[in-house]
């Protein structure tokens, strides 16, 4: 039998075992859209989550102080120097006036106490936002090093603090994510393994016969094999729709949610990218779980 044909049944034997043995192969495909819809629920919470960290990031600013007497043009010409500072995303000049209103607009009922004031004590600034991959101590790191001793700058006032809980918060979220993802990945493994062996255990007789008239180890595994693939790339296909169900139906109460409580209501789903990765990672454990299935068949022999 020429390699073409050898696939050809393979692919045959392969749907003939689906329609033969339609509990096992839903049970199975039910399993791994179970598992992935998890999962995939899990991912777009952790996008949801970063996205919102992210919106937080932006509004880290790093505040250089500028020393007092420096001309509008030498403000602005140290503007343009520190924005080629490496890791920096802008830069925007806040002078003395802008900060002094600033602080009397945030002053509310008290900023009559203000008017009292000789003159401004509020000295200008520049506001430096990093760019995201650098919004971390190490960028931060950077970014002193590179202003330390810049002529027009007296003080640099970082929040150290707050990039820290920034940076911690996003590795946290990551991390519990792998973490979860990881064991449901393994749980269903292991129930889509054990599933696969039901089939191979009800079509016994047919691997025997194949098996007396000649068929190599890899002729008879292919078809279970495939069966696994397919069912795999079914419970991925089928996850997928029923997350973006869930998300279209939770779409409203999730933005007026997020709205009310954070003054953000912009959700997203998976990417593209995503979704494609979900119906990958189904049929990785389909493909898997009958590898894993053999294997056990192949050492009770």
């Amino acid at each position: 039998m020429s390699g073409v044909a050898q696939v050809q049944a393979a692919f045959r034997a392969a749907f003939h075992g689906i329609r033969s043995s339609p509990v096992t192969s839903i049970v199975a495909i039910a399993t791994i859209g179970l598992c992935l819809l998890l999962v995939g629920a899990f991912v777009l919470l952790v996008n949801n989550m970063e996205q919102l960290l992210d919106g937080f990031g932006e509004d880290i600013r790093v505040s250089a102080y500028l020393e007092a007497g420096l001309a509008p043009e030498e403000q602005a010409d140290l503007a343009a120097r520190v924005e080629t500072a490496p890791g920096v995303e802008a830069v925007a000049l806040v002078t003395s006036a802008q900060a002094l209103e600033r602080f009397r607009a945030a002053q509310g009922e008290r900023a009559a106490l203000l008017d009292g004031l000789d003159e401004n004590p509020l000295p200008a600034s520049l506001e430096i936002a990093l760019v995201p991959d650098q919004r971390n101590q190490e960028g931060l790191a950077v970014l002193r090093e590179a202003l330390d001793g810049l002529p027009g700058i007296s003080e640099l006032g970082y929040g150290a603090e707050w990039i820290e809980g920034y940076e911690q918060a996003v590795g946290l979220i990551r991390g519990v994510g792998i973490s979860i993802g990881g064991v449901l990945g393994l749980a269903t493994l292991l129930i889509v393994a054990n599933t696969i062996r039901l089939s191979i255990y009800t079509r016994r007789d047919e691997i025997e016969i194949v098996q007396l008239v000649g068929g190599s180890p890899a002729f008879v595994s292919a078809p279970f094999l495939i069966e696994g693939l397919a069912q795999g790339i079914a419970g991925g296909g089928a996850a997928l729709a029923l997350l973006y169900g869930f998300y279209r139906v939770m779409l409203p109460g999730l933005r007026d949610g997020l709205e009310l409580l954070l003054g953000y209501a912009d959700p997203i789903f998976l990417s593209a990218g995503g979704a494609g990765w979900l119906v990958v990672a189904g049929a990785a454990l389909g493909f898997l779980g009958s590898g894993v299935a053999l294997l056990q068949d192949g050492a009770r022999r």
